[in-house]
């Protein structure tokens, strides 16, 4: 591997410890659940690509108001309530910067949520998706999409090109099978901790490194070259 100047991840599941701040959500309203079904089947209507991430989360945010229909910014950040980090995820992302290498988050979750970390973790830059709230503060839609599930490559051409890296610099981590799409040009990715079966499938065939632990120190062989972590570090 060429040397590394940027490392890009995915935030749910890869640098946070939960599957999904959007099903954080459907579990705090009870939505994940519903008698027909219909989150289930929204979501795998998604991951095929048969709808797009605007009707996708206009479709959640009507299922949430079912059930509450003025939903604060405030209930939304109390479904995060317990979740953490990773376990080595602070490490990691310190290393990388003691080595001076540009770290980033390029998630499609939740704005709110990978705010927090990118602010907890000190990270260089950041991007999420999110919702558009009124001036006291409750949920009105969501925004226009800022992050692709299925195309995370822009956002990471857009890092690349604002900060000058070459691709072959770049190492995306992500723990879904539309994280591949982060892999741009001679870039690498690495599969970690990965969400579904069909992820798993799917970094395999792609022949990517997968780390199926839940340990982010467990990346550092597959960005140097077989240096583990020194947990000295």
């Amino acid at each position: 591997m060429n040397s590394v100047t940027a490392v890009v991840f995915d935030c749910d599941g890869v640098l946070t410890d939960n599957g999904s701040s959007w099903q954080n959500i459907h579990s705090k309203f009870g939505t994940d659940s519903a008698d027909d079904g219909s989150h289930k089947k929204t979501l795998e209507m998604f991951l095929d690509g048969k709808i797009t991430e605007e009707e996708f989360v206009e479709h959640d945010i009507r299922l949430w108001k079912s059930v509450k229909s003025d939903i604060h910014r405030d209930d939304i950040m109390r479904c995060y309530s317990g979740v953490g980090l990773m376990e080595g995820a602070r490490d990691v992302v310190e290393e990388l910067h003691s080595r001076g290498i540009y770290v980033a988050i390029v998630s499609s979750g939740v704005d709110l949520f990978v705010g927090a970390i990118a602010n907890m973790l000190k990270v260089d830059d950041w991007a999420a998706n999110g919702f558009e709230w009124d001036k006291d503060g409750f949920l009105q839609g969501g925004l226009p999409t800022r992050v692709y599930s299925h195309n995370k490559g822009l956002m990471v051409e857009k890092l690349a090109r604002i900060n000058g890296f070459e691709t072959s610099t770049i190492v995306s981590i992500g723990d879904s099978s539309t994280d591949l799409s982060m892999k741009i040009g001679k870039s690498s990715f690495i599969g970690f901790n990965p969400a579904r079966e069909r992820a798993l499938e799917a970094f395999i065939e792609s022949g990517v490194p997968v780390v199926e632990s839940k340990d982010l120190r467990d990346i550092w062989p597959h960005i140097f070259d077989g240096e583990e972590f020194s947990r000295g570090n």
